[in-house]
């Protein structure tokens, strides 16, 4: 399932896998003179592939190596010949074949493995400049693309929401924070977020700020719980009122835990 929209002279390409005639989670890729952002997820591939046969593809980023991110990538490459580039920690990852949970599989698939090259600092088109910034957090390879002169962030999975409740356990809110405030800092105007969750964000700056403050409020609260003497789990209870629904979907792959673990362990 593939539906498009245009913002700007960007186009979202928003995919996902369709059981029983619906959506079952929604991922983004944008489309912006010639560059693609990030390739979705195997069980879209397809249908991504067939869309992009009717623009002028050039050159594809991944933001980082996750399934739902290139998933299309050696379809691309094989349809297109154009060249795929990554951060260089990305590289090895999207080349192999990783182990995916059950839950992985069933929502975006196992990609092919495919290779890919390391990005430059700036990633220039026809008519734009993307500045690679590093991001890491949410994984180690985690980068965004940052166009100064429009304000555009494409921001993959650095930024979902202003309130996260649950978190995979590879992910580090300490590192987390700090990236979002290096996109924050960044000397442009305006400040557009491209999210991969397909939520583009018109005042980025402050969405990103509003993610920092309450990251930064939880920690504080969660650490001094946690010096009371109170267990992950009581400090679950008493902020979120028990562990997220999404932890038994995923296997706690997703889930509050995580979260409240990494606010102790990685935010100082």
């Amino acid at each position: 399932m593939i539906e498009t929209a245009a913002y700007e002279d960007v186009i979202q390409i928003r995919m996902s896998r369709e059981m029983d005639g619906r959506a079952v989670y929604w991922v983004a890729a944008y489309l912006v003179d010639g560059l693609l952002v990030d390739t979705g997820c195997s069980h879209t591939a397809g249908e991504l592939v067939d869309f992009l046969g009717e623009e002028d593809l050039r050159l594809v980023v991944n933001t980082h190596h996750h399934e739902d991110h290139t998933g299309a990538d050696q379809e691309i490459m094989d349809r297109f010949g154009v060249d795929i580039y990554a951060h260089p920690r990305s590289i090895p990852l999207i080349a192999d074949r990783l182990e995916l949970h059950p839950y992985q599989e069933l929502v975006w698939g196992y990609r092919v493995p495919a290779t890919v090259s390391p990005v430059p600092d700036v990633v220039r088109t026809e008519h734009h400049a993307f500045h690679v910034v590093e991001t890491p957090g949410h994984s180690a390879d985690h980068i965004c693309l940052v166009e100064p002169s429009t304000g555009w962030c494409f921001s993959g999975d650095l930024f979902a929401r202003e309130n996260p409740k649950f978190i995979r356990p590879e992910e580090h809110v300490g590192r987390i924070i700090a990236s979002m405030r290096r996109i924050v800092a960044l000397p442009s105007d305006r400040l557009v977020l491209f999210t991969s969750v397909g939520k583009i964000v018109e005042d980025g700056r402050k969405a990103l700020s509003q993610c920092i403050d309450y990251l930064l409020d939880l920690a504080e609260q969660v650490q001094g719980l946690h010096r009371a003497g109170m267990t992950i789990e009581e400090i679950m209870q008493r902020h979120f009122g028990g562990e997220h629904p999404f932890a038994g979907l995923t296997n706690g792959q997703f889930s509050t835990y995580n979260l409240v673990r990494s606010l102790l362990e990685d935010v100082s």
